[in-house]
């Protein structure tokens, strides 16, 4: 009897190896799971916030996204909450602090960062489980020194980069996938100064900032891409005088690209107009062509080659139905009640509340499939796309054959509809802007995803 009791000693002592501390560690890992998560949704709601946009601060609206109580921190804090460890939520509270790039963050408070912030924004998140149960390791204290819970506790850091905004020896470009085949000339509509979205020397932007009027920022512009095609023609001939393409005071023309030589991946059916989305070019912009990449982050002068797509016409509604399918618009016109994604406060005519918020739609398929209520804020939407720009200056588009362009940066928008034609004009929201390498970049491109503005998981310094 003795030696069995002493033999207890040691099986619980391995039972306690074998159960309590794997308990532990599979806590801890979703712990650090949870943390992960919840850094990239900050850095996420920090990337579409165009926060990166106004490096500076120049509008005083940091603190709206990444203060106490600002949209990323909320973001992250609901995140966290939802990725549970132990089977529980983490122990209140989830910290999350900010800090420049390169930088261990430390504030709560963004707005109190400086302008450094601004060029690649970073985010930690902190969780914990104060109490995870143990099975057998408790028996242990009942000798001195011994406990009967334990706690486990994860961080996450994250980073959005922005290529604009980086000043440190030539700028570091993205590459993103994905990209829409409607190639914009670097004319900004909507200003009556520094009209172009990014200097095509430096890779700077032109107007950083919110944009409240002519002359400021570009972030939260609204205006329309027109197609660069004379309607009811049986191909795509340039608009006469726009070549370079033109703008108008509310709108700037995109010339079609040819579809990928590569199948794309279509989207899932949703929407009322997904069936529409059969030609190449098309589903190019109705799912997504990885193929076709436009070269970015190398010096100046090196050139894509880019075709017209002479198809296209804006009589035929490819664009528009395509464009209905991606956004899960179900109307033809954004005027009526639609079922797409908005920004949160957006009205036809009007710019969208800052900072964003995106609302999920009636049509959106977690509406539709996932239950979700419409209206519902989410981090993300297929109305959020990315169109390259060329420098027009140097490298005009021709129809009906093949043009060297030039890109020197990438505008993200998000699609607020489409309305009815002629000509079929698309609603955008400007949601931030980046451009390529300068003359002295010899950068490899860096986060070849879908954004202009990557967000990633990284270590702290």
């Amino acid at each position: 009897m003795a030696l069995v009791a002493l033999s207890m000693v040691a099986i619980i002592s391995f039972a306690a190896l074998a159960i309590d501390l794997g308990s532990l560690y599979e806590a801890k890992s979703e712990a650090q799971r949870s943390a992960d998560a919840a850094a990239l949704a900050a850095a996420q709601v920090i990337s579409l916030s165009g926060l990166t946009g106004d490096p500076s601060n120049n509008d005083s609206n940091w603190v709206s996204i990444c203060g106490p109580d600002g949209t990323a921190t909320l973001a992250a804090q609901a995140v966290a909450n939802q990725n549970l460890i132990g089977g529980r939520a983490p122990t209140p509270p989830v910290t999350v602090l900010y800090g420049p790039g390169g930088t261990t963050p430390s504030l709560a408070d963004c707005s109190s960062a400086g302008s450094n912030f601004g060029i690649n924004p970073t985010v930690s998140v902190y969780v914990r489980q104060a109490n995870m149960p143990t099975f057998f390791a408790h028996v242990f204290g009942l000798i001195g020194g011994g406990g009967s819970n334990s706690g486990v506790s994860a961080t996450a850091y994250a980073e959005a980069f922005n290529a604009s905004s980086y000043n440190g020896g030539g700028q570091i470009s993205v590459q993103p996938r994905c990209v829409k085949p409607w190639v914009i000339p670097n004319l900004d509509p909507r200003h009556t100064t520094n009209v172009t979205f990014v200097n095509a020397g430096t890779g700077q932007i032109t107007s950083p900032g919110m944009f409240t009027g002519l002359s400021n920022g570009v972030i939260g512009e609204r205006f329309f891409l027109l197609p660069d095609c004379t309607a009811g023609n049986p191909t795509c001939d340039l608009v006469p005088g726009g070549n370079p393409p033109s703008v108008t005071g509310t709108g700037v023309f995109y010339v079609p690209g040819q579809a990928s030589a590569v199948a794309p991946v279509a989207p899932p059916t949703a929407g009322s107009t997904c069936s529409d989305a059969i030609s190449s070019y098309a589903q190019d912009i109705a799912g997504c062509d990885q193929s076709t990449v436009y070269e970015c982050g190398v010096p100046r002068g090196f050139n894509n080659d880019y075709s017209v797509n002479l198809s296209e016409n804006p009589a035929n509604g490819d664009t528009q139905n395509a464009t209905q399918c991606l956004i899960n618009q179900s109307n033809a016109d954004i005027t009526s009640a639609s079922g797409q994604d908005t920004l949160g406060g957006y009205t036809q005519g009007t710019p969208p509340t800052y900072p964003f918020q995106i609302e999920a739609g009636f049509e959106n398929p977690l509406a539709t499939v996932g239950g979700m209520t419409s209206g519902s804020v989410i981090t993300n939407s297929s109305s959020i796309v990315t169109l390259p720009i060329y420098d027009q200056s140097t490298s005009p588009i021709t129809a009906g054959a093949s043009s060297n362009v030039t890109i020197v940066g990438f505008l993200q928008v998000f699609i607020n509809g489409t309305t009815l034609g002629p000509p079929q004009e698309l609603d955008v929201t400007v949601l931030n802007v980046t451009g390529c390498g300068d003359t002295s970049s010899t950068e490899t491109p860096v986060a070849q995803g879908t954004s202009p503005v990557p967000v990633r998981l990284i270590t702290p310094p």
